[in-house]
């Protein structure tokens, strides 16, 4: 049966319905982290992801929610008075995914690492210094730990020592 025509090619309801069915199943696989530069709703979102636990700590200048993965990383999100995460970081056994993230940063964030491995060979800390993107990893083996944020987020009051 013809269900409908676009640009001159037939769909059936069986291939419409296939079509249906692969576009749930694409929007159900990309969970929604709060991203760098993001909005803190979706914070719980990410902690019943990764069934994880959810701490709440409030300053007058921030919010921080830490996030404790039951795999011993532990991310935490600092949340502006805006409701937007400013700055991101991480500690654990594992790297959390940099994508999820990192969020629309993340390809900035790919350049600079992969200008960090031009720079020269060997293991030595990751330092990208770009504008709007400051990211500092380090970390061996079941320890890893790092920060990012955009400077241009930071609410007034809050200096990047203040990211920890």
């Amino acid at each position: 049966m013809k269900i409908s025509n676009y640009g001159g090619r037939s769909v059936s309801s069986s291939g419409a319905r296939w079509l249906g069915v692969a576009l749930i199943i694409i929007g159900l696989s990309f969970p929604a982290f709060a991203a760098l530069g993001g909005d803190e709703s979706s914070i719980e979102v990410d902690r019943a992801q990764m069934k994880a636990t959810l701490t709440t700590t409030r300053t007058d200048t921030y919010t921080m929610e830490e996030i404790a993965h039951p795999n011993g990383t532990t991310i935490r999100e600092y949340v502006s008075p805006a409701g937007r995460v400013f700055a991101i970081t991480w500690h654990g056994p594992f790297i959390p995914d940099m994508h999820q993230l990192l969020g629309t940063y993340f390809q900035q964030y790919s350049d600079g690492v992969k200008a960090h491995h031009a720079a020269g060979p060997g293991r030595r800390p990751l330092n990208i210094q770009q504008p709007g993107l400051i990211v500092q990893s380090t970390g061996h083996m079941r320890s890893f730990s790092g920060k990012a944020y955009d400077p241009g987020l930071l609410p007034q009051g809050v200096s990047a020592s203040d990211i920890r």
